[in-house]
């Protein structure tokens, strides 16, 4: 009788590596994709390789739980651990080698195999470590729910080839709620990853709404920029030409970010790609009111709206967790037509403002304690194992 076969995928996380973090992985029958097990726990303080490994760990472990005798097969979205774990990369840190040890001493030698896969073929071991940590944060462990009554349907499970065989980070992302999405963030990614990704994050010059801070969103009259936003735009181009470094341009196609763009580019000389998923979001019916028109006009709505990232604003405007499920979308198609680039992207305050979060891995009442100044800039690096670095926030020398 042939020994039977398990798929384990597992993930980790850490909300600010190092930070609060937990893991999850699940565990399902390699042929039929049926789910047989999850497992998840909040570890406490800890960084992102850790949180992945101690996954890992739960993973095998739960595999074997169900037959000591059965071949694994391990995928997971962090080229690092599966890249130590199959032996092309030699485990420096003093924190992942005994890890590294116990996970490889849960099955023998031979009966496990570990394939990269990318982010949206791992969103349910994701999920489970975000419970975890949500876990954590309410002062409780994760628990478990009974396996019969929460599992889904038997999924067909990809086909997927050993990392060396496939090109890591060009493949296009999925589409599922940004919060089980979002790049772990990271501190500093070891050399052997590559050349990382930057996204230099560019908020379009001033329109004659932005001194008076007026909502101004993708529901309002679209703006174009005004005379000191034209030359804060010249300005930028001066100063992006001087270093050098952008290859590309993605805007979004809102009036004033693609006149903004349009002018660092003629100077860069590149073309510009427009990405829908940057433009601003729509504020409803408060689109050119003050925030204090909003306040006395709708108070109860802005009330909730600043409460609740799925409060939309009033008359159908757009939520924040729809903005960054979009923003999310926009960043992982960047990221796959640009691996290893420098990409000038210019948006909004609200899309910048979330692309920064989501790379700090800060909760979503974030977005109200960051300054974005018109024509600003900011630099997010991004990794080939998941991990996001931000190097700059909110430089505006070049406008002195």
């Amino acid at each position: 009788m042939a020994a039977r076969r398990f798929v384990v995928e597992a993930d980790g996380g850490s909300r600010g590596n190092p930070g609060p973090a937990g893991y999850g992985a699940v565990v399902r029958d390699g042929d039929t994709g049926q789910l047989l097990a999850e497992a998840a726990e909040f570890i406490g303080h800890a960084t992102n390789n850790v949180a992945e490994y101690k996954g890992l760990i739960a993973g095998l472990r739960a595999a074997r739980e169900i037959d000591p005798g059965a071949s694994v097969d391990v995928r997971m979205d962090s080229k690092l651990v599966v890249e130590q774990m199959s032996g092309r990369w030699k485990i420096k840190h003093p924190d992942m080698q005994p890890l590294a040890a116990e996970a490889r001493e849960v099955f023998p030698r031979g009966r496990v195999r570990y394939t990269w896969i990318p982010r949206e073929q791992n969103k349910d071991a994701d999920r489970l470590a975000n419970e975890a940590m949500d876990a954590g944060k309410a002062g409780r462990q994760w628990e478990p729910r009974p396996v019969a009554a929460s599992a889904p349907s038997p999924v067909e499970l990809p086909e997927t080839e050993p990392l060396g065989t496939e090109s890591l980070g060009t493949e296009p992302l999925g589409t599922e709620p940004l919060e089980t999405a979002v790049p772990k963030t990271g501190w500093a990614a070891p050399a052997d990853l590559g050349t990382p990704t930057t996204f230099v994050l560019l908020r379009h010059g001033e329109t004659h709404l932005t001194p008076e801070k007026r909502f101004s969103g993708s529901g309002g009259t679209d703006p174009e920029l005004s005379e000191k936003g034209r030359w804060q735009a010249e300005r930028v181009a001066e100063a992006l030409a001087a270093r050098g470094s952008v290859q590309a341009v993605v805007a979004s196609p809102m009036r004033r970010a693609r006149q903004t763009a349009e002018t660092v580019a003629a100077r860069l000389g590149l073309e510009v790609r427009y990405e829908e998923g940057l433009r601003e979001v729509d504020f409803g019916a408060w689109e050119g009111m003050t925030f204090a028109e909003a306040r006395e006009r709708y108070p109860d709505d802005l009330t909730a709206w600043l409460g609740s990232t799925k409060v939309r604003p009033t008359g159908g405007g757009e939520s924040f967790a729809t903005l960054t499920h979009r923003v999310g979308v926009a960043r992982d198609k960047i990221l796959a037509r640009h691996p290893g680039r420098t990409v000038l992207v210019v948006s909004h305050v609200s899309p910048i403002k979330t692309l920064v979060r989501l790379a700090l891995g800060a909760p979503p009442d974030a977005l109200y304690r960051m300054e974005l100044s018109a024509a600003s800039l900011c630099a997010v690096q991004y990794y080939a194992d998941g991990n996001a670095s931000l190097r700059l926030l909110n430089d505006t020398g070049h406008l002195r």
